[in-house]
């Protein structure tokens, strides 16, 4: 079966067996001899920000020297990029390998899609004898197909309001769901959130009796700066003080990530009986793998992708497109998911932009470009509608002045389909980071 095959096979016959529970997860993963139980490392949850931290803690592991395992999702051009070891994708013989291996017990439990990646990578770790596995959640913690590892410590990253169908539409039900990776006695990262959210989750964990680190209380980052080579700022915490540590992940909240990575992946070594290496540490967070986050594409005009995909993340990219670029005219490619909070999120956008190109990305979930637009023309702000991604993109570059700003946006399936045709947007030649 050919690599293509088998990704269309596992969309088609698995995709569609999504459901909340453990049930499935655990019996699959009992079959395998319970990797999930065999392996040391970091759990990360969060409704923004938990990929870059899990970037930042497999950069400071692999610098450290760890055989070191990255569990993520979703992926943004290939599948292989949920599973990665010492940053090199799982090649597609070890990913058919396994799946033809446990192919009769994925289909006896309906396993869903997700699960069969967890699941997967879980046992490759395992069989690979990772030093120190990161699992990134995919929506939640409590009921996650990531929830069964038996993490060395964890991490909740932020909290708003995102997948409210799912997990609640409140912050106490989403701080409660995403509080359900706590593990008894494992110790806990809880990076820059609402101190009602800190106050639910800090509830769970004492119950549990897991020490817990929170950040502007434990830990932070300070002394702030970002510019378009990165950012930089101070590490302080009672036990470790770095000054003058950069970054090359764009964005003022890179900097809380990064502390809050730094937080986990020094309490991981810790827990390990290792020693935190300041050089190394220095030396991985200034070249961070994790595309897609404020990411620049091109110059003239500057062209920037950004994985925003709520009404947080948008602010954020707000914010952050304010302090780096005050002074660009701003075109604006935007397309959202439906189940998103787009009157919020399109509220934002037009607050900076001279122009938005409105479009639907490839997603099921993709929320109609008329949905969108109608949500627009409440504001000032001109629009465009355009039927695709790429052709919206197109049609901003022949818009657009060499001193403007160009920015997509609004979901990670809009900046996956950019970076897929990175080489014919842009007419470059250098491979993707």
């Amino acid at each position: 079966m050919k690599y293509k095959e088998f990704l269309e096979y596992i969309y088609q016959r698995y995709s569609g067996n999504v459901k909340l529970g453990l049930e499935r997860m655990r019996s699959i993963l009992d079959a395998m001899g319970n990797p999930n139980l065999q392996l040391q490392g970091i759990h990360i949850a969060g409704t923004n920000g938990k990929g870059s931290t899990a970037a930042m803690c497999e950069a400071m592991s692999i610098a450290h020297g760890l055989k070191t395992g990255l569990n993520t999702s979703p992926h943004l051009i290939d599948y292989r990029e949920r599973i990665r070891i010492n940053g090199k994708n799982i090649t597609y013989r070890e990913l058919l390998r396994i799946f033809r291996t446990w192919e009769q017990v994925l289909q006896a439990n309906e396993a869903s899609f997700f699960e069969i990646t967890t699941a997967i990578a879980f046992y490759y770790f395992r069989e690979q004898q990772i030093d120190n596995a990161i699992f990134e959640v995919g929506l939640g913690g409590r009921l996650d197909g990531t929830n069964p590892f038996a993490a060395t410590v964890a991490a909740i990253t932020s909290i708003s309001y995102d997948h409210t169908k799912s997990l609640g539409k409140t912050i106490a039900k989403i701080a409660g769901e995403k509080a359900g990776i706590i593990k008894p006695e494992v110790p806990l990262i809880l990076g820059k959130m609402s101190p009602y959210a800190v106050k639910i989750i800090s509830g769970v964990s004492s119950r549990l009796q897991a020490p817990t680190l929170v950040y502007g209380r434990d830990f932070q980052a300070v002394n702030i700066s970002t510019s378009e080579r990165g950012t930089t700022f101070d590490y302080l915490a009672p036990d470790l003080k770095l000054q003058t540590v950069t970054t090359n992940l764009l964005g003022q909240y890179q900097a809380i990530n990064a502390a809050t990575a730094i937080t986990a992946f020094h309490s991981f070594q810790k827990r390990t009986g290792r020693d935190l290496i300041e050089d190394k540490v220095r030396e991985a967070l200034r070249r961070v793998n994790w595309p897609g986050r404020l990411q620049v594409l091109a110059q003239n005009p500057t062209t920037i992708i950004d994985g925003a995909h709520n009404a947080e993340g948008v602010k954020n990219l707000v914010k952050n497109l304010r302090v780096l670029f005050p002074e660009k005219r701003i075109l604006f490619v935007l397309a959202i998911l439906r189940d998103k909070n787009l009157s919020e999120m399109i509220a934002d956008i037009c607050g900076i932009s001279n122009k938005l190109y409105i479009t639907r990305n490839k997603s099921t979930r993709a929320a109609e470009i008329e949905e969108q637009a109608r949500i627009a023309r409440k504001y000032n702000t001109p629009f465009v509608t355009i039927p695709e991604v790429l052709a919206a993109v197109r049609l901003a570059q022949q818009e657009a002045e060499a001193s403007d700003l160009l920015v997509i946006s609004g979901s990670l399936y809009t900046i996956s389909e950019v970076l897929a045709a990175r080489k014919e947007l842009f007419k470059i030649k250098t491979p993707l980071p």
